[in-house]
């Protein structure tokens, strides 16, 4: 998936090729915000606009722009996976879940935004 970042913001884009435009949406907010172009220009331009519409939208309104996460998620493995995920832990001296958030913030601290 391809993706663009503005002020910290980042959208998805895809290409209709049956409309002929880009197209995409602001991810990581409590909304639907989408934008579009025929060039990559006018999608990157769309894309600023529809930040900066939402980031003022949201200090009129007095709402937090970022989506609120809780921590907790479930995570489906195979289990096989699990299974390996769980013995990994207890040789490490740890809970699964510790073993598995581990892992998250490893490759997350590892990855480019």
């Amino acid at each position: 998936m391809n993706t663009i970042s503005y002020k910290g913001f980042f959208g998805t884009v895809a290409f209709s090729e049956e409309d002929g435009v880009f197209f995409g949406k602001i991810e990581g907010i409590n909304g639907l915000v989408n934008f579009e172009g025929e060039s990559v220009k006018e999608l990157t331009e769309a894309f600023h606009e529809a930040v900066d519409d939402y980031l003022s939208y949201c200090e009129s309104e007095g709402i937090a722009p970022e989506r609120s996460y809780t921590g907790v998620l479930n995570v489906r493995l195979s289990p096989a996976v699990h299974r390996r995920a769980a013995l990994q832990a207890r040789r490490s001296g740890v809970s699964l879940n510790a073993f598995i958030r581990d892992a998250v913030e490893q490759k997350v601290a590892h990855a480019s935004m």
